[in-house]
């Protein structure tokens, strides 16, 4: 019979729903103070400002730049400070730089037991029998060599072909006048008058003058090619020119001294 009971109880509680309410109250509470102190965290929080690293503001950029680890080596050479530029440094030796002498501090205390050496005066003697030293005349003007600049010398002749031309500027100024030259004298030159068994290559060279009516004045032989048929030839055509053409209006010279060579 008491089994009986027993089952019947247990079977009751089953039976009955177990309450809700209450655990779900709780739960919702412990929520609610869960976000009520995770705002009021937040509120705390802004108000106060921690020290924080850094800056509140805008984060940026900052760039940097890599350089050679390379240690700059010292310069072995001393830098070169002399005004005068001289081709060879100077032969004459260096004026020996003056002795620095000891000085002794009078005002010091001598210790008691030291021996103090006595001071030698300079003695100057004379030395017999011995020449003085010779003294080197040589001017000391720089211990370097100078920097070597190339320098152009401006020619005195012009040339152009068969023509040298005495005056450098004329040769520049007018060149066409020195081309007119070597037409005449090419026209007025036979090669059939020269021997064929002349070598071939071999020069004669004549000097001449020029008037200011372009007519040649006393044409010579300045240098002989060893072969009198070839040094006739060309004179001969130097004196078939009757005129070269006037001399250029602008060239104020009387004259013009020319160097022409005929070649086989």
């Amino acid at each position: 019979m008491n089994n009986a009971l027993a089952g019947g109880e247990h079977l009751e509680r089953e039976l009955t729903p177990e309450p809700v309410a209450g655990p779900a109250a709780g739960a919702v509470g412990i929520h609610v103070l869960l976000l009520g102190g995770l705002l009021f965290y937040g509120l705390i929080g802004g108000l106060f400002h921690h020290n924080l690293w850094g800056s509140q503001a805008a984060g940026g950029s900052m760039q940097v730049n890599l350089v050679s680890d390379a240690i700059p080596l010292p310069n072995n050479q001393p830098l070169n400070k002399n005004v005068l530029s001289t081709p060879t440094p100077s032969k004459a030796p260096e004026a020996p730089a003056p002795k620095e002498e000891h000085q002794v501090d009078e005002t010091a205390i001598p210790i008691l037991g030291k021996h103090v050496k006595p001071t030698q005066k300079e003695q100057h003697k004379t030395q017999l029998h011995q020449p003085p030293p010779t003294q080197q005349n040589v001017a000391r003007y720089g211990e370097k060599e100078g920097t070597s600049i190339a320098r152009a010398m401006q020619p005195q002749v012009s040339t152009n072909g068969p023509v040298t031309v005495n005056d450098a500027d004329f040769g520049s100024r007018f060149g066409w006048y020195v081309d007119q030259i070597n037409r005449k004298m090419t026209g007025t030159w036979y090669k059939s008058e020269v021997d064929p068994r002349t070598p071939k290559g071999s020069r004669v060279y004549l000097v001449f003058g020029i008037a200011r009516d372009g007519s040649p004045i006393n044409p010579q032989i300045q240098q002989s090619s060893g072969s009198p048929t070839l040094d006739r030839s060309c004179l001969r055509a130097a004196q078939r020119v009757d005129t070269f053409g006037p001399l250029p209006s602008a060239y104020n010279q009387s004259r013009l001294n020319v160097s022409y060579y005929c070649e086989y």
